[in-house]
């Protein structure tokens, strides 16, 4: 599994480059765009059944981390996420929305990983990923509703019908899933034998998922190259604000160094696939919202393995209290 994840970025850039190939093969972009979804939905699936939603209780153990990432992740990311996009992209309302979309879903999986390289304390983060789903699922058609409307046309009825089956569906197969195999096998089995299929299969249907929209809308990008690298210049200025947040937090709480690698990957990650398979049904009418999201894939791991490094050399140096 670690395998495939470490070369996750690359997977996604041959997608693109791949998707943007075949979109210029006649007959090609419609059945891309019908194969979109599907991706979509299994490589969600595969996200869910991984989320252990019992651990919920296990977070109050922490309330100080548990208290601030809730509030950077639903209050202060998605007043980032407007501001962003108002310096650097007001004159693209539809990048705005993608990004948007992609800055107030924090993850659910990946950070994980590099919690762990960097000696973060991963039982905590786990017990914060049912939030972090539950309320982005809760939360994200309000900000859409808030933020987004008055950017592009807000098709309230799609977007309901978005979340019910991209999000809803597939959480609920998910958790039947999980525990039904563990009824059945064991929750040893279940973590050591199932669980490490789960990443690949969600970067294998990822991957998938993008290429087939650039290929479906292939047109688009090469009639306008520079909207996507338009995107990078708001992501990669989140990422340096909140990990000054971050930072900031961690001291006036007084952080253990696990504590602070936690609570800085929970809200510098973001949750790219979520939010680009709700754009792909809520938005059919505006392209260029899902294909802002996938600057987020391109970008998550180099920005998220730089910040690993960065913990890294703090723990080397004893930079901060508790630090190995």
């Amino acid at each position: 599994m670690v395998a495939v994840e470490k070369y996750q970025s690359v997977l996604v850039a041959a997608a693109v480059l791949g998707g943007l190939a075949l979109g210029q093969v006649s007959g090609v972009p419609p059945v891309a765009d019908a194969l979109l979804l599907p991706f979509l939905m299994v490589m969600l699936f595969a996200s869910f059944t991984g989320v252990p939603l019992s651990r919920l209780r296990a977070a109050f153990g922490n309330r100080r981390v548990l208290g601030s990432s809730l509030l950077v992740n639903f209050l202060w990311s998605p007043l980032l996420a407007v501001g962003l996009g108002a310096v650097f992209l007001r004159d693209q309302p539809a990048l705005w929305v993608g990004l948007i979309m992609l800055l107030v879903t924090p993850c659910t999986d990946w950070y994980l990983i590099f919690t762990d390289i960097a000696g973060g304390d991963v039982p905590l983060a786990t017990s914060l990923l049912p939030y972090n789903l539950v309320l982005q699922l809760l939360l994200l058609p309000v900000y859409l509703y808030v933020f987004a409307g008055a950017l592009v046309e807000l098709p309230v009825r799609l977007l309901a019908e978005s979340v019910v089956l991209v999000l809803v569906v597939p959480l609920t197969l998910g958790g039947a899933t999980r525990w039904g195999l563990i009824r059945w096998r064991s929750r040893r089995w279940f973590d050591r034998r199932f669980l490490p299929t789960l990443g690949p299969t969600q970067i294998v249907a990822l991957s998938l998922a993008i290429g087939a929209m650039f290929a479906s809308q292939g047109g688009v990008i090469v009639e306008n190259p520079r909207l996507l690298a338009l995107m990078a210049v708001p992501v990669i200025a989140f990422y340096a604000i909140n990990l000054g947040v971050g930072v900031a937090v961690g001291r006036a709480l007084d952080f253990s160094y696990g504590e602070l690698v936690c609570f800085n990957n929970t809200i510098l990650s973001r949750n790219s696939p979520t939010a680009l398979a709700i754009a792909v049904v809520a938005f059919p009418n505006e392209p260029l919202v899902p294909l802002a999201l996938v600057i987020g894939p391109l970008l998550e791991l180099p920005l998220l393995g730089a910040v690993a490094q960065l913990h890294a050399a703090i723990s080397e140096r004893g930079w901060w209290a508790g630090a190995r």
